[in-house]
Protein backbone atom coordinates (compact mmCIF):
# COMPACT_ATOMS: atom_id res chain seq x y z
CA UNK A 1 0.00 0.00 0.00
CA UNK A 2 3.16 2.84 -1.13
CA UNK A 3 1.47 5.75 -1.63
CA UNK A 4 -2.07 4.46 -0.95
CA UNK A 5 -2.18 4.26 2.68
CA UNK A 6 -1.43 7.48 4.45
CA UNK A 7 -3.11 8.79 7.65
CA UNK A 8 -6.88 9.68 5.64
CA UNK A 9 -7.45 5.92 4.66
CA UNK A 10 -5.83 4.21 7.79
CA UNK A 11 -8.04 6.54 10.57
CA UNK A 12 -11.01 5.86 8.26
CA UNK A 13 -10.19 2.17 7.65
CA UNK A 14 -10.12 1.86 11.50
CA UNK A 15 -12.62 4.24 12.37
CA UNK A 16 -14.95 1.61 10.60
CA UNK A 17 -13.79 -0.75 12.43
CA UNK A 18 -10.91 -2.09 10.88
CA UNK A 19 -7.48 -1.98 11.59
CA UNK A 20 -5.99 0.92 9.55
CA UNK A 21 -2.50 0.99 8.78
CA UNK A 22 -0.04 3.72 7.62
CA UNK A 23 2.19 2.63 4.91
CA UNK A 24 5.85 3.48 6.11
CA UNK A 25 7.60 2.08 3.28
CA UNK A 26 6.61 5.22 0.67
CA UNK A 27 7.26 7.85 3.32
CA UNK A 28 10.62 9.88 4.85
CA UNK A 29 11.00 9.61 8.30
CA UNK A 30 9.62 13.12 8.60
CA UNK A 31 6.46 12.51 6.26
CA UNK A 32 6.05 9.18 8.83
CA UNK A 33 6.10 11.32 12.05
CA UNK A 34 3.69 14.04 10.34
CA UNK A 35 1.09 10.94 9.80
CA UNK A 36 1.48 9.51 12.93
CA UNK A 37 0.73 12.75 14.78
CA UNK A 38 -2.44 13.19 12.37
CA UNK A 39 -3.65 9.75 12.93
CA UNK A 40 -4.02 10.24 16.73
CA UNK A 41 -6.15 13.18 16.33
CA UNK A 42 -8.11 11.28 13.50
CA UNK A 43 -9.06 8.02 15.51
CA UNK A 44 -9.34 6.87 19.29
CA UNK A 45 -9.37 3.55 17.68
CA UNK A 46 -6.67 0.85 17.16
CA UNK A 47 -4.44 1.21 14.24
CA UNK A 48 -0.75 0.29 13.22
CA UNK A 49 2.50 1.13 10.81
CA UNK A 50 3.53 -1.13 8.29
CA UNK A 51 7.68 -1.41 8.21
CA UNK A 52 9.19 -3.01 5.07
CA UNK A 53 12.40 -3.58 6.98
CA UNK A 54 14.75 -3.86 3.96
CA UNK A 55 13.98 -0.20 2.96
CA UNK A 56 16.58 2.85 3.54
CA UNK A 57 16.51 4.94 6.42
CA UNK A 58 14.63 2.05 8.36
CA UNK A 59 16.43 2.64 11.71
CA UNK A 60 15.17 6.45 12.41
CA UNK A 61 11.69 4.64 10.68
CA UNK A 62 11.71 2.78 13.90
CA UNK A 63 12.79 5.45 16.45
CA UNK A 64 10.48 7.43 15.11
CA UNK A 65 7.22 4.03 15.63
CA UNK A 66 8.86 3.69 19.19
CA UNK A 67 9.23 7.71 20.58
CA UNK A 68 5.75 7.69 19.24
CA UNK A 69 4.81 5.12 21.19
CA UNK A 70 2.81 3.39 18.35
CA UNK A 71 1.07 0.12 19.57
CA UNK A 72 1.03 -2.04 16.44
CA UNK A 73 3.97 -2.85 13.55
CA UNK A 74 3.49 -5.07 10.57
CA UNK A 75 6.87 -5.73 9.66
CA UNK A 76 7.99 -6.99 5.85
CA UNK A 77 10.54 -7.86 3.44
CA UNK A 78 13.32 -8.46 6.02
CA UNK A 79 14.34 -10.98 9.03
CA UNK A 80 11.45 -10.67 12.25
CA UNK A 81 14.01 -11.41 14.66
CA UNK A 82 16.42 -8.08 14.10
CA UNK A 83 13.92 -5.61 15.67
CA UNK A 84 10.57 -8.06 17.38
CA UNK A 85 12.58 -8.24 20.65
CA UNK A 86 13.10 -4.36 20.55
CA UNK A 87 9.21 -3.99 19.78
CA UNK A 88 8.06 -6.56 22.57
CA UNK A 89 9.97 -5.05 25.32
CA UNK A 90 8.48 -1.91 23.84
CA UNK A 91 4.97 -3.62 24.41
CA UNK A 92 3.83 -3.23 21.08
CA UNK A 93 1.96 -6.28 19.17
CA UNK A 94 3.68 -7.70 15.95
CA UNK A 95 3.30 -8.88 12.73
CA UNK A 96 4.96 -10.19 10.24
CA UNK A 97 3.93 -10.81 6.58
CA UNK A 98 5.32 -14.06 4.94
CA UNK A 99 4.55 -15.65 1.58
CA UNK A 100 5.54 -19.65 2.31
CA UNK A 101 6.29 -22.44 5.09
CA UNK A 102 9.91 -21.46 5.91
CA UNK A 103 9.62 -17.89 7.16
CA UNK A 104 5.78 -18.33 8.38
CA UNK A 105 7.86 -20.94 10.74
CA UNK A 106 10.54 -18.45 11.52
CA UNK A 107 8.48 -15.67 12.40
CA UNK A 108 6.90 -17.08 14.93
CA UNK A 109 10.03 -18.63 16.25
CA UNK A 110 10.87 -15.16 16.39
CA UNK A 111 8.33 -13.94 19.15
CA UNK A 112 5.57 -12.35 16.59
CA UNK A 113 2.46 -12.11 17.51
CA UNK A 114 0.80 -13.20 14.31
CA UNK A 115 1.54 -13.93 10.57
CA UNK A 116 0.12 -12.33 7.41
CA UNK A 117 0.14 -14.92 4.76
CA UNK A 118 0.75 -13.18 1.70
CA UNK A 119 -1.10 -15.07 -1.79
CA UNK A 120 0.54 -15.41 -5.40
CA UNK A 121 -2.77 -12.97 -6.30
CA UNK A 122 -1.17 -9.79 -4.15
CA UNK A 123 -0.51 -6.38 -5.60
CA UNK A 124 2.98 -5.03 -5.06
CA UNK A 125 6.18 -7.30 -4.03
CA UNK A 126 5.26 -10.31 -4.06
CA UNK A 127 6.83 -14.02 -2.92
CA UNK A 128 9.21 -15.51 -5.69
CA UNK A 129 7.41 -19.14 -4.69
CA UNK A 130 4.26 -17.77 -6.80
CA UNK A 131 1.65 -20.09 -4.38
CA UNK A 132 -1.53 -18.69 -4.67
CA UNK A 133 -3.93 -17.55 -1.48
CA UNK A 134 -5.96 -20.70 -1.69
CA UNK A 135 -2.96 -23.07 -1.11
CA UNK A 136 -1.13 -20.74 1.03
CA UNK A 137 -3.47 -20.40 3.75
CA UNK A 138 -4.14 -24.39 4.39
CA UNK A 139 -0.28 -24.78 4.35
CA UNK A 140 0.69 -22.05 6.49
CA UNK A 141 -2.24 -23.14 9.41
CA UNK A 142 -0.59 -26.31 9.53
CA UNK A 143 2.92 -25.03 10.25
CA UNK A 144 1.95 -22.36 13.12
CA UNK A 145 -0.13 -21.82 16.00
CA UNK A 146 0.06 -18.00 16.13
CA UNK A 147 -2.96 -16.11 14.72
CA UNK A 148 -3.13 -16.35 10.57
CA UNK A 149 -4.42 -13.44 9.05
CA UNK A 150 -4.73 -13.99 5.03
CA UNK A 151 -3.59 -11.24 2.23
CA UNK A 152 -3.95 -11.89 -1.74
CA UNK A 153 -6.81 -11.61 -3.80
CA UNK A 154 -9.25 -10.61 -0.86
CA UNK A 155 -11.99 -7.71 -1.69
CA UNK A 156 -14.80 -9.17 -1.18
CA UNK A 157 -17.33 -10.55 1.77
CA UNK A 158 -17.30 -13.96 0.07
CA UNK A 159 -13.63 -13.80 -0.61
CA UNK A 160 -13.02 -12.89 3.58
CA UNK A 161 -15.12 -16.25 4.37
CA UNK A 162 -13.14 -18.64 1.81
CA UNK A 163 -10.41 -17.62 3.84
CA UNK A 164 -11.81 -17.89 7.10
CA UNK A 165 -12.75 -21.49 5.91
CA UNK A 166 -8.93 -22.19 4.88
CA UNK A 167 -7.95 -21.55 8.42
CA UNK A 168 -7.78 -17.80 8.62
CA UNK A 169 -8.46 -16.02 11.31
CA UNK A 170 -8.36 -12.31 9.63
CA UNK A 171 -7.84 -11.19 6.94
CA UNK A 172 -5.64 -8.34 5.32
CA UNK A 173 -6.93 -5.72 2.30
CA UNK A 174 -5.06 -3.70 0.15
CA UNK A 175 -6.36 -3.50 -3.11
CA UNK A 176 -10.02 -2.78 -2.52
CA UNK A 177 -8.66 -0.04 -0.27
CA UNK A 178 -5.96 1.51 -3.53
CA UNK A 179 -9.13 2.49 -4.61
CA UNK A 180 -10.98 4.74 -1.99
CA UNK A 181 -11.98 7.77 -1.61
CA UNK A 182 -9.20 8.20 1.39
CA UNK A 183 -6.59 6.51 -0.45
CA UNK A 184 -3.35 8.93 -1.43
CA UNK A 185 -2.57 7.49 -4.49
CA UNK A 186 -3.31 9.62 -8.07
CA UNK A 187 -7.36 9.53 -9.29
CA UNK A 188 -5.23 8.41 -12.63
CA UNK A 189 -4.14 5.69 -10.55
CA UNK A 190 -7.51 4.86 -9.09
CA UNK A 191 -9.15 4.96 -12.34
CA UNK A 192 -6.85 2.40 -14.05
CA UNK A 193 -7.59 0.38 -10.89
CA UNK A 194 -11.31 1.04 -11.52
CA UNK A 195 -10.52 0.06 -15.67
CA UNK A 196 -8.89 -3.26 -14.92
CA UNK A 197 -9.91 -7.13 -15.90
CA UNK A 198 -8.68 -10.50 -15.56
CA UNK A 199 -5.33 -10.62 -16.57
CA UNK A 200 -4.60 -6.77 -16.92
CA UNK A 201 -2.20 -7.68 -14.02
CA UNK A 202 1.14 -9.37 -14.32
CA UNK A 203 3.92 -10.31 -11.72
CA UNK A 204 6.89 -9.34 -13.02
CA UNK A 205 10.94 -8.57 -12.35
CA UNK A 206 11.12 -11.86 -10.35
CA UNK A 207 15.32 -11.75 -11.08
CA UNK A 208 15.32 -8.16 -9.10
CA UNK A 209 12.36 -8.09 -6.90
CA UNK A 210 9.04 -10.17 -7.96
CA UNK A 211 6.28 -7.45 -7.97
CA UNK A 212 3.11 -7.06 -9.15
CA UNK A 213 1.95 -4.50 -11.96
CA UNK A 214 -0.67 -3.04 -13.85
CA UNK A 215 -0.12 -3.86 -17.82
CA UNK A 216 1.31 -0.49 -19.51
CA UNK A 217 4.15 0.64 -21.09
CA UNK A 218 6.64 0.44 -18.97
CA UNK A 219 5.63 -2.88 -17.62
CA UNK A 220 5.86 -4.21 -21.83
CA UNK A 221 9.41 -2.65 -22.35
CA UNK A 222 10.32 -4.56 -18.82
CA UNK A 223 9.00 -7.58 -20.28
CA UNK A 224 10.80 -7.02 -23.74
CA UNK A 225 14.30 -6.64 -21.92
CA UNK A 226 13.48 -9.58 -20.31
CA UNK A 227 12.80 -11.26 -23.20
CA UNK A 228 16.28 -10.16 -24.89
CA UNK A 229 18.14 -11.77 -21.64
CA UNK A 230 19.46 -8.55 -20.31
CA UNK A 231 21.86 -8.73 -17.57
CA UNK A 232 20.15 -7.91 -13.83
CA UNK A 233 22.47 -4.87 -13.53
CA UNK A 234 20.56 -3.41 -16.90
CA UNK A 235 17.36 -4.35 -15.30
CA UNK A 236 18.14 -2.16 -12.03
CA UNK A 237 19.95 0.55 -13.80
CA UNK A 238 16.26 0.45 -16.45
CA UNK A 239 13.85 1.16 -13.11
CA UNK A 240 16.11 3.37 -11.27
CA UNK A 241 14.47 5.09 -8.67
CA UNK A 242 10.72 6.20 -7.85
CA UNK A 243 8.95 4.16 -10.37
CA UNK A 244 6.28 3.54 -7.97
CA UNK A 245 6.19 7.24 -7.00
CA UNK A 246 5.60 7.90 -10.49
CA UNK A 247 2.70 5.86 -11.12
CA UNK A 248 1.00 5.06 -7.92
CA UNK A 249 1.44 8.79 -6.70
CA UNK A 250 2.11 11.13 -9.39
CA UNK A 251 0.06 9.45 -11.77
CA UNK A 252 2.05 8.64 -14.62
CA UNK A 253 0.15 5.79 -16.46
CA UNK A 254 2.69 5.14 -19.11
CA UNK A 255 6.04 5.22 -17.58
CA UNK A 256 5.57 4.32 -13.97
CA UNK A 257 4.83 1.37 -11.76
CA UNK A 258 1.17 0.59 -11.30
CA UNK A 259 1.47 -2.02 -8.03
CA UNK A 260 -2.30 -3.93 -7.68
CA UNK A 261 -3.57 -7.64 -6.96
CA UNK A 262 -5.37 -9.26 -9.46
CA UNK A 263 -8.86 -8.95 -8.03
CA UNK A 264 -8.58 -5.41 -9.42
CA UNK A 265 -10.52 -7.49 -12.11
CA UNK A 266 -13.13 -7.21 -9.35
CA UNK A 267 -12.95 -3.48 -8.13
CA UNK A 268 -15.45 -1.73 -10.24
CA UNK A 269 -15.36 1.77 -8.29
CA UNK A 270 -13.65 4.57 -6.15
CA UNK A 271 -15.64 4.86 -2.79
CA UNK A 272 -15.40 5.86 0.93
CA UNK A 273 -13.11 3.14 3.05
CA UNK A 274 -15.91 3.00 5.46
CA UNK A 275 -18.56 2.13 2.57
CA UNK A 276 -16.21 -0.68 1.14
CA UNK A 277 -15.93 -2.33 5.27
CA UNK A 278 -19.29 -2.25 5.53
CA UNK A 279 -20.27 -3.91 2.50
CA UNK A 280 -17.71 -6.14 3.11
CA UNK A 281 -18.86 -7.31 6.29
CA UNK A 282 -22.90 -7.10 4.97
CA UNK A 283 -21.30 -9.70 2.32
CA UNK A 284 -19.81 -11.86 4.52
CA UNK A 285 -22.86 -12.14 6.82
CA UNK A 286 -25.19 -13.16 3.68
CA UNK A 287 -22.57 -15.46 2.34
CA UNK A 288 -21.97 -17.19 5.90
CA UNK A 289 -26.30 -17.74 6.33
CA UNK A 290 -26.14 -19.55 2.88
CA UNK A 291 -23.55 -21.65 3.47
CA UNK A 292 -25.47 -22.94 6.72
CA UNK A 293 -28.71 -23.34 4.65
CA UNK A 294 -26.91 -26.34 2.59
Amino acid sequence: MIWCSGWKLASAVSNAGGLGLIGAGSMHPDVLEEHILRMKTATDKPWGVNLPLLYPQMDEIIKIVLSEKVRIVFTSAGNPKKWTGVFKENGMKVVHVIANTKFAVKSQEAGVDAIVAEGFEAGGHNGIEETTTMALIPLIRKAVKIPLIAAGGIATGRQMLAAFALGADGVQVGSRFAASVESSAHPVFKQKIVEARDGDTKLTLKRVIPVRLIRNKFLNEVDEMESRGVSVEELKSYLGHGRAKLGMFEGNADEGEMEIGQVSALINDIRPAAQILKEMIEEFDVARKELTLL
